[in-house]
């Protein structure tokens, strides 16, 4: 119960100019009335401890928000109800000496409750409960001594209650200073917990404490995201995703996403990486589209590379699902777009190694360098053609507006150029391969 008599008690003291009401009259009154309150109040103090049992069982049975606190350490609770009253009903008697003890109790009384999740409502309706308490108890004893006296406390009661306000002020400001608090340190405990475990570095014993502070489980389905600008395009404030990508990965928008599991950003320096919780648990492959389906779902900007890795088992994987996500970004085109790996291998093997995928390009495609630039170009592009159409001319044509014959007529050339035939596989996959190293790489 906070401290009280604050106005009139200055009154008293001549503090504050007189009232417009006849001076002799409100100065007897409030002297009578604050003896009244001195005598009433210091029974209370010699009574502390068993105010305090009361006041402690009331908030068990009228404050649900307080009956974990009491039901973990009732003695703990006691004994900070017992020291707040102690302070509060002191001030009735000596409110300049109680005054700062009292507002740092209730400082601390609401950065202890907001440390321990206790609502700030039950910590307010507990102060509120506390006052109302002490006003009862010394009217009682007020009208047990003199029931006449009991009139004269109506002069300080709005200062009573003006001072439980103030404390309710009080500890609602210390509360809410202390969750900002909590709340920054236990976002920055997930960021660097996120860090380390798509760093690989988070350690096997760390491992539950991590999926308790991420509500994530530990043996849980994930895939990771990694998110760049095309290079040379505009960049990305590494620090905040693409905000049309973050409510893609939202819950609720549609995504194979496990419910209500929204992603975890992490930033490095050259990409911006995303835990993905997946449906399905350890070793369960899931729907084909899974991962596909994530990758329609976002809506990249313009310019933007996304690559999404392979689906691994358990938190302690994510380092391993991090590397499948790089690769992934590496396997992008360079104008932008959204790779998932598993659709993709033979580019992320190119990626992979890319001294050995150059020179495999080197190898299969450098003899067309001897070519005109623009002569080169149209081989490599019904080249290409033609291995999207899977070996149909055909196809082939229709997707360059030309004769299948025409198509036919460049792979034979091709074929003399470099030594090479289509229709070895052995040949093809060197080609295939040798194409995706000369457009992911730039050989």
């Amino acid at each position: 119960m906070p401290q009280v008599v604050r106005s009139r008690i200055a009154v008293l003291h001549g503090a504050h100019p007189a009232t417009p009401l006849p001076r002799s009259f409100r100065s007897l009154a409030d002297r009578a009335a604050v003896e009244v309150l001195h005598r009433a109040a210091r029974v209370l103090v010699a009574s502390l401890p068993v105010l305090t049992d009361r006041l402690v069982e009331a908030l068990y049975e009228q404050e649900p928000g307080y009956r974990a606190a009491i039901d973990s350490d009732r003695a703990e609770v006691w004994q900070e109800v017992h020291h707040s009253l102690r302070h509060n009903v002191g001030s009735l008697i000596q409110p300049r000496e109680f005054r700062d003890a009292a507002h740092r109790t209730s400082r601390w009384i609401g950065e202890i409750r907001a440390g321990q999740g206790v609502p700030l409502d039950a910590v307010l309706h507990a102060f509120r409960m506390g006052g109302a308490m002490v006003w009862q108890d010394l009217v009682d004893e007020t009208a047990r001594r003199d029931p006449d006296d009991v009139r004269l406390l109506v002069h300080v009661a709005a200062d009573v209650w003006n001072f439980v306000d103030e404390h309710c002020g009080i500890v609602a400001d210390a509360y809410r200073q202390a969750e900002r608090r909590l709340s920054w340190r236990r976002e920055n405990q997930q960021r660097l917990m996120v860090a380390a475990l798509l760093d690989g570095t988070a350690r096997i014993a760390d491992l539950c404490e991590a999926a308790a502070m991420l509500g994530l489980p530990e043996q849980g389905r994930y895939a990771v995201l990694a998110v760049a600008s095309a290079p040379g395009g505009p960049q990305q404030d590494p620090a905040r995703p693409p905000l049309n990508l973050a409510a893609a990965l939202s819950p609720g928008e549609g995504l194979s996403t496990a419910p209500g599991a929204a992603p975890f950003w992490h930033t490095g320096p050259d990409a911006a990486f995303a835990i993905l919780r997946l449906t399905g648990g350890p070793g369960d492959p899931g729907e084909p589209g899974e991962l596909h389906a994530i990758a329609d779902a976002l809506d990249a900007p313009a310019g933007t590379r996304a690559g999404i890795g392979s689906a691994v088992d358990g938190l302690a994987a994510l380092g391993d699902a991090r590397r499948l996500a790089e690769t992934a970004l590496r396997a992008c085109p360079a104008s932008g777009g959204t790779v998932v790996l598993d659709e993709h291998l033979p580019d992320a093997l190119v990626v992979s190694s890319p001294a050995l995928g150059s020179a495999l390009a080197d190898r299969v495609l450098g003899p067309l360098d001897r070519l005109d630039p623009s002569d080169r170009d149209v081989i490599l592009e019904t080249l290409t053609a033609w291995l999207d159409a899977d070996g149909s001319a055909q196809r082939a044509g229709a997707r360059l507006y030309c004769h299948r014959n025409t198509v036919l007529n460049r792979l034979r050339r091709f074929e003399q150029l470099t030594g090479r035939c289509l229709t070895r596989p052995r040949d093809a996959v060197e080609v295939s391969l040798a194409l995706a190293a000369r457009r992911l790489l730039g050989s």
